[in-house]
């Protein structure tokens, strides 16, 4: 594709020889002639000088040799062009012959059932949808159009999932909430789970996550929102729109995230805790307090960002701190023995 043609494709300025092919999009360190770039940071602009790049796309314009595409965002930029030349592949639409089909059951048009796939009763499966092989689709669940379900997902029955959702492979969705209570004999005895799980547009589940069915009422999944792998949700969880949890996060049940929540690796919530609007905690933070709209906190209980910093820069110091506090003690002792002087 023609240079000229990518900078209309993300609405950028060119500057430069807008004629030149691009055959290919790798990042500033691997980049090979023919392919485009971006720069996401000058202090990679003598990485980029160094490189065979073709192009690249800038914030704004560069002393450089090399052609620009000049946009607001050129990691944004660069992840459109990257679909452009790496398209989702196109399934062949159709059932597979080994595919299991309960009764009831309503395919739109274009559905990918692969081989292997169960589908239980009263099922509604929208349009262009594509259930790789070995997924399990329970009694009553809903799912919105142009969905991708990857290898062996499992949807417990009367889980709805929205339009445009990705599902990787071994994600778990409607298993039962995690409910116990103990008995006369001191057993733990299973408080039954009735709810469901929604989950809304545009939500990208990583493989092998789990978000449980609600106790009652439903565990919701709000639109645009990004869960990495690994990730645990609990019953009657919710997570607000374009919130992004990354790998190994733990949420106990019945928390709420607002909008634009970032949950960093191996972050747990305790169960009943409200974080606010664009709330983002640091990795490995926990936390069983409410946290408001707009704080970045870290650590474990999980505070604001700027005092993590600097019980970071003491916990190192301690072990002397200790010895000399021993030491202080010490001669402050040996002062209070001294006989008082005549």
């Amino acid at each position: 594709m023609k240079l000229e043609k990518l900078a209309e494709l993300v609405a950028g300025t060119l500057e430069g020889d807008g004629s030149i092919e691009i055959s290919g999009v790798r990042g500033i360190e691997q980049v090979e002639r023919g392919q485009i770039t971006f720069l996401s940071k000058n202090k990679f602009l003598d990485t980029l000088n160094r490189s065979e790049a073709s192009a690249v796309l800038v914030k704004e314009r560069l002393k450089t040799p090399i052609p620009q595409i000049i946009v607001a965002s050129p990691e944004l930029a660069f992840a459109r062009i990257l679909n452009s030349f790496h398209p989702d592949p196109k399934p062949q639409p159709g059932i597979h012959g080994r595919a299991v089909i309960g009764d009831n059951v309503k395919l739109g048009e274009q559905v990918t059932v692969s081989a292997g796939v169960c589908i239980g009763d009263d099922v509604e499966i929208a349009d262009r949808v594509h259930l790789y092989p070995g997924v399990v689709v329970g009694d009553r669940c809903r799912i919105g159009s142009n969905a991708t379900v990857y290898p062996n997902v499992t949807l417990y029955p009367d889980t709805q999932l929205g339009n445009h959702v990705i599902l990787h492979a071994g994600v778990v969705i409607g298993a039962d909430g995690f409910g116990y209570t103990l008995d006369e004999k001191g057993a733990h005895y299973k408080i039954k789970q009735i709810g469901r799980v929604v989950i809304e547009d545009h939500v990208e589940i990583g493989a092998n996550s789990c978000v449980d069915r609600a106790a009652m009422g439903t565990t919701l999944i709000k639109q645009g929102t990004k869960i990495d792998n690994l990730v645990q949700v609990a019953h009657n969880c919710v997570i607000g729109e374009h919130s992004i949890l990354v790998a190994q996060v733990g949420l106990a049940g019945t928390c709420t995230l607002g909008h634009h929540v970032v949950l960093a690796g191996q972050v747990g919530i305790a169960d009943h805790v409200t974080l606010g609007d664009q709330v983002t905690l640091t990795a490995q933070s926990g936390t069983f307090r409410n946290i408001e709209s707009g704080k970045v906190c870290g650590g474990s209980p999980a505070v604001p960002l700027g005092d993590w910093k600097k019980y970071v820069t003491v916990l190192p110091k301690l072990p002397e701190l200790a010895r000399k506090v021993r030491d202080l003690e010490v001669r402050l002792k040996e002062v209070e023995n001294q006989p008082p002087s005549s």
